[in-house]
């Protein structure tokens, strides 16, 4: 199937080929037509699905058929966890509206930096993409208003309750209109995101996606058996070995994120930090920096694990294996995107081995523990 059999316009599909999109993901073709038709949309959806420009394209349509928006009050609200995916979807938003008639402004507004210069960039908005504090924040001020709000998407569901905000997506749910269409994705249907669900939507159109007790199949998985006092030598062995271009290295704390690079550069490796020690100035450019090939290893906590779209990063590397089965396939999940092939390699100490194997369990996919006795580093 094509973008074109999914009822958007030619402007929108001008703007798909311009933005370099082939064809649509199973959720896309699923979500654009219900959401097109004003319904409520439920999707079960794991990171690197395409969700995002499943709600985004068809929300660029209807906004094509308005007038721009003049002053703060905001016709479409999107929510989300944390500042790396509201910068991704404001990210997303931009690259197809900038081949549009009608001008669209999108926002991405989070905590963490001064609230100033987001308060005076709110008017005129489009699309607010936002964290639930820093939205309360700005509500606080009369910074904006939410008494307008056509749709709102709520992405990351799961995510957002994990963190600790549903008192105030309670508060924010009780600031919008009664009338509007509701959008919802989360990357698990567990009890909590059911109960959200039962309050938000009204007879959803549901859509799952493959769930993400599935990995990847476009990615190849490697695991290692390495003593935790051999792990920093042979990480330093794989990075050198490879030709990759990026790597995208998970630790399981900040301090041994930052003990990482500390030792990668005492060894002649540049890499970078990426995670919630570091002021948001400090991640954007980090992420900037990696995404752009100026330094070829990030070594990060599980904070970008989701929300973090990284086109054609061949390869992760688990330094340490995380602590929970689903956050192991969002750290693989960063390679083996749109359509692209991508490595994930795994250094499993002694202590790891029980973890490892309900891990594999999990994912119901069995990846061989290899020996690195014969490996000279």
């Amino acid at each position: 199937m094509n973008f074109s059999d999914l009822g958007l316009s030619k402007q929108i599909l001008d703007a798909i080929k311009k933005a370099n999109y082939d064809s649509p993901y199973p959720i896309q073709i699923a979500a654009i037509p219900a959401i097109l038709q004003k319904k409520d949309v439920l999707g079960i959806a794991p990171t690197g699905s395409g969700k995002t420009a499943s709600y985004i394209l068809p929300i660029l349509q209807r906004l094509q058929e308005k007038e721009a928006n003049k002053g703060r009050m905001i016709p479409i609200l999107v929510l989300v966890p944390t500042r790396e995916l509201a910068s991704q979807v404001a990210e997303v938003t931009e690259n197809f509206a900038r081949f549009l008639n009608r001008p669209v402004k999108a926002l991405a507004v989070f905590g963490g930096v001064s609230i100033n210069p987001q308060m005076m960039k709110i008017y005129g908005t489009d699309i607010l993409v936002a964290t639930p504090g820093r939205l309360l924040d700005l509500l606080s001020k009369n910074a904006l208003n939410l008494n307008q709000v056509e749709i709102l998407v709520l992405d990351e569901a799961d995510k957002v309750l994990n963190m600790g905000f549903k008192e105030e997506v309670d508060l924010i749910l009780e600031r919008l209109p009664k009338k509007r269409q509701n959008i919802l994705f989360s990357a698990t249907s567990e009890e909590s995101v059911e109960g959200l669900i039962n309050e938000m939507l009204h007879e959803p159109v549901r859509i799952s996606a493959e769930p993400d007790t599935v990995s990847p199949d476009l990615i190849e998985q490697y695991a290692y058996r390495v003593p935790m006092e051999q792990k920093g030598p042979f990480l330093r062995y794989l990075i050198n070995s490879g030709d990759w271009s990026q790597i995208l290295v998970f630790a399981s704390s900040i301090r041994a994120a930052d003990n990482i690079v500390t030792k990668l550069g005492k060894n002649g490796i540049d890499a970078l930090a990426f995670h919630g020690d570091k002021s948001q100035g400090a991640r954007t450019e980090a992420l900037h920096t990696f995404k752009s090939g100026k330094t070829r290893i990030l070594v990060a906590t599980d904070l970008a694990a989701r929300g973090i779209d990284i086109k054609f990063l061949p390869l992760v590397i688990n330094y340490e294996l995380p602590r929970s089965p689903k956050d192991y396939v969002h750290r693989i999940g960063r390679t083996g995107r749109a359509g692209a092939t991508g490595e994930a390699i795994s250094l499993v100490s002694e202590e790891e081995l029980h973890h490892f194997k309900i891990i594999q369990k999990k994912m119901k996919k069995h990846v061989q523990l290899r020996s690195i006795d014969e490996i000279e580093f």
